[in-house]
């Protein structure tokens, strides 16, 4: 293409959208205080994946999970602070029942981590319609 179109410039390939960045912000935040990281998001997301790396580089247990369906109770057996975080497009609903599920698994507290607020809504996919 740039032999063809020699004057065509293109983003800047380090450029990363201020959501991603700011969930991986969070993530090393939340993996100062967290003994587990589980990430629920697509495991063909790279966006959910990078989240699930900065816990395991953080030196956390860190998982990918697309929904609830996929916690083993042993991964949060000892942990105090088992964070919780999602990828972009991972719906409210899901997050909201993993959440859940893992209060099932050992009753707890919730807390939430405070940052920037993000207003981008992603609509859900037609399968998980109705």
């Amino acid at each position: 293409m740039h032999r063809r179109f020699a004057d065509i410039v293109g983003p800047d390939v380090r450029d990363i959208c201020y959501a991603t960045q700011n969930r991986q912000a969070a993530v090393r935040e939340l993996c100062e205080v967290a003994d587990v990281m589980i990430v629920v998001g697509a495991r063909n997301s790279s966006n959910s994946s990078r989240l699930r790396e900065i816990g395991d580089e953080a030196g956390i247990p860190s998982y990918l999970v697309a929904d609830s369906d996929e916690i083993d109770p042993e991964w949060v057996r000892n942990a105090v602070v088992v964070g919780v975080t999602a990828g972009a497009s991972a719906p409210e609903i899901i997050v909201e029942d993993l959440v859940r599920t893992l209060s099932a698994i050992a009753p707890s507290g919730i807390s939430t981590l405070d940052g920037p607020a993000e207003t981008v809504r992603f609509r859900l996919p037609v399968e998980l319609v109705n």
